[in-house]
């Protein structure tokens, strides 16, 4: 039985992976606004951060990491809406697999997604001087495939609520933005407004891009291991959400 649920969830994650791979144009979009915010707003507002004494583009630059997993995460949702559409969410909904195994492959295509994106980012930011060792790399994949997971659960639980694009897209657009505006991708979270900080503090991608600055650049609002323990919580709850979500989901 086992066997044959890694097997049912390899197919699922295969199909989501070679969607990904031949929308080529998707890949090249979704990598060049993070590109386009990291040279172009990292560059523009000065050389050094004030409060951290860090050159502010490489301060920016695991909030920039975060953004190309929120929006591609986020928007992976979308798909359930095109399967149905096109009858294949149906098709896979009547096989003899179950609900959660369908929400945890789908889940495990988006965070490739997102793992590939990140991984771009990385490597362009080897040249504006981010140095990275084997324990940052692993620490940053942790906890890429954390926020990958939770996000893409989130949009895949929205998806399964909505049957047009245009309403999902509508309803997105006011999730992605303030999650990614009150992570502290673009300041420091210390000597905020006490109702904006508050807000920043029931942002999961806050405690991502907290954990990211502390592995890349060795600052940090939290310490490392609480940013990654909430995340971990945060991992537990949309897990039950998607999960939740896909069984009282309808196929057509």
């Amino acid at each position: 039985m086992f066997t044959e649920n890694l097997g049912r969830l390899y197919a699922l994650w295969l199909r989501e992976f070679k969607v990904f791979i031949r929308e080529r144009s998707r890949l090249i979009a979704s990598t060049f606004t993070p590109v386009l915010w990291l040279f172009v707003f990292g560059s523009g507002f000065g050389s050094t951060h004030p409060s951290t004494g860090v050159d502010y583009q490489k301060f920016i630059f695991p909030g920039i990491v975060c953004m190309s997993v929120i929006f591609s995460a986020v928007f992976f949702g979308s798909y359930i809406i095109w399967d149905r559409k096109f009858d294949f969410l149906k098709s896979v909904m009547v096989a003899p697999v179950s609900r959660d195994i369908v929400f945890v492959g789908k889940t495990l295509g988006g965070m490739t997604n997102s793992l590939v994106q990140a991984a771009i980012l990385i490597v362009i930011g080897l040249t504006i001087g981010i140095n990275l060792d084997v324990i940052t790399l692993t620490q940053t994949l942790i906890i890429v495939l954390f926020l990958s997971f939770i996000l893409t659960s989130l949009g895949l639980a929205i998806g399964s609520y909505i049957e047009s694009l245009e309403g999902f897209q509508l309803i997105i657009s006011f999730v992605v933005f303030p999650l990614f505006f009150l992570s502290g991708a673009l300041f420091p979270l210390k000597g905020l407004p006490p109702w904006l900080f508050f807000l920043s503090t029931i942002d999961p991608a806050t405690y991502a891009v907290d954990a990211l600055r502390a592995a890349i650049l060795r600052i940090s609002t939290y310490s490392f291991s609480l940013d990654v323990g909430v995340l971990l919580i945060f991992t537990i709850i949309f897990a039950i959400f998607g999960s939740y979500s896909f069984r009282r989901m309808k196929a057509v």
